[in-house]
This record gives structure tokens, C-alpha cells and sequence, in this order.
């Protein structure tokens, strides 16, 4: 899934778990847009298992909900949180194996809620879980809840991103 591919810039020096670059022991996700996806490729390692070789259903859900976030940062370029998220775990998630995460935008919602999918693929394109969620925009009255330092670089971000990637096209 490379055709197109168009990275996406990210913060530096925070320390969210699934993208920070100041977590050490964090996942450091890389983002791209391919056409009308946002997409990590990552390889996870025994340190991210549950049972044996297998992914544990937190890494999992972790990757999921980290790339549907990703998708509306890019798409949308707002301020939000996670409301909700159904994951269906389809087969092994194994450990060692080269894995793309992509999400999607969903269908319009009604403000200030937005939704999104993501699936997990392996290297021979089988899905291996998906999930759904339901996001809501923080409203104005809620925006001092993040730190101002955060919300410039966060601006500073979005005004990075390529022009095209603010519209809703699925």
C-alpha cells in the first residue's frame, strides 16, 4: 500500500506512547498518507507480546486507535478524543512479522463527533484485526485542557501538512 505515499511530519519531544519520540519505551509510529488512508508499518518484537509470539490485545488496540487518530489529525486538523472503539481481533497478531496499520475517514457525523476504521494487515494483505471509533472534537470550553504549548505545536503541525489532506473524500 505505497502507491502515493506522502509522510506525514509528527511532533518531536513528547511522549505519547504509540508516536512520541521522547518515549523510550514507546512504539515511535511513523505516519503516511497513501491516497486516502494514513498508514504505520511497524514489526512488532517480544516486548509487545501477550501470549507467546502473539501481540498483546493492548499493543493491538493501541495501533488502532493511534491510526484512526492520526487520520483525523490529518484530514481534520482539530482538537479531539477517543469516545469509543470496537475491535475485532480476526487472527493472531503475530510478533516478528512485518505489519501495515491503515485508517479511514467514516461517514460524516453530527457535530462534534467524527468517525473513523482502521485495520491491521499482514505482509500477504490479511486482516488481521479492525476496529471502529467514534471520536468527538473538544469543544472550546474544554480546550484549556491542553497544555498551550501543545496546542501551538499541534497548530504548527497541521499547517505542515500538504494541502489536500483537510478534506473528507470516503
Amino acid at each position: 500500500m505505497n502507491e502515493n505515499r506522502i509522510e506525514i511530519p509528527k511532533l518531536q519531544g513528547h511522549c505519547c506512547f504509540a508516536c512520541g519520540t521522547a518515549n523510550p519505551i514507546g512504539l515511535n509510529l511513523q505516519f503516511y498518507r497513501s491516497n486516502e488512508s494514513i498508514c504505520t508499518d511497524i514489526t512488532l518484537s517480544n516486548y509487545h507480546e501477550g501470549w507467546q509470539n502473539m501481540a498483546h490485545g493492548g499493543i493491538i488496540s493501541t495501533l488502532l486507535d493511534e491510526v484512526m487518530s492520526w487520520t483525523i489529525i490529518y484530514f481534520k486538523r482539530i482538537f479531539f478524543v477517543t469516545r469509543r472503539m470496537e475491535i475485532k481481533y480476526v487472527r493472531p497478531v503475530l510478533i516478528g512479522v512485518p505489519l501495515t496499520v491503515e485508517g479511514h475517514l467514516t461517514g460524516e457525523k453530527r457535530d462534534p463527533f467524527i468517525g473513523a476504521l482502521a485495520e491491521i494487515f499482514d505482509g500477504e494483505r490479511q486482516l488481521l484485526a479492525k476496529a471502529t471509533g467514534e471520536f468527538v472534537k473538544l469543544a472550546e470550553d474544554k480546550m484549556a485542557l491542553v497544555p498551550e504549548g501543545l496546542r501551538e505545536d499541534m497548530v504548527s503541525l497541521f499547517n505542515k501538512f500538504q494541502k489536500g489532506g483537510g478534506e473528507n473524500t470516503r
